[in-house]
């Protein structure tokens, strides 16, 4: 299973979310995990997927290129093609790196998560000036009689 595989970020993931990346799986299942632990999630097993895809053909390759494998079983187009695979992988690899770090990036870490929000109240203070026209008379208030 895709969760249970590391991924290059998982310490990135760990340091923002502030518990080990098991543990933010079972905070999804609860359906009241943020929308930004959700979606990093999801971004890290397509990260760890594609990075045991790059793993695989290196590995290949250097199997390939083993000093004592026979050279009558090297085939060139065999390693042009995990070329291309690998160069193909490596670009999805950075895309979701890049993706993953961007998302990280927006999400405050728990550290600050856990510190209380101090609001502050701002105060505007105007001045107006006199008006040449007198105040109308208030509703319901009496008129003060003239002698």
């Amino acid at each position: 299973m895709i969760r249970d595989k590391p991924s290059s970020m998982d310490a990135d993931l760990q340091k923002i979310f502030g518990s080990p990346v098991p543990e933010l799986h079972e905070a999804t299942a609860d359906h009241d995990a943020s929308p930004a632990l959700a979606r990093a999630l999801e971004l890290r097993s397509f990260l760890a997927l594609i990075e045991e895809q790059v793993a695989r053909v290196r590995d290949r390759v250097h199997a390939d290129m083993d000093p004592d494998r026979d050279m009558s079983e090297l085939s060139a187009d065999r390693l042009r093609f995990d070329a291309r695979w690998l160069e193909a992988a490596l670009d999805a690899r950075d895309g979701y790196r890049a993706a993953l770090g961007e998302l990280l990036r927006t999400v405050p870490s728990s550290d600050q998560q856990a510190r209380p929000v101090r609001m502050t109240q701002l105060k505007a203070t105007v001045t107006l000036s006199p008006s040449a026209a007198p105040a109308p008379p208030r509703a319901g208030a009496s008129r003060a009689r003239r002698p």
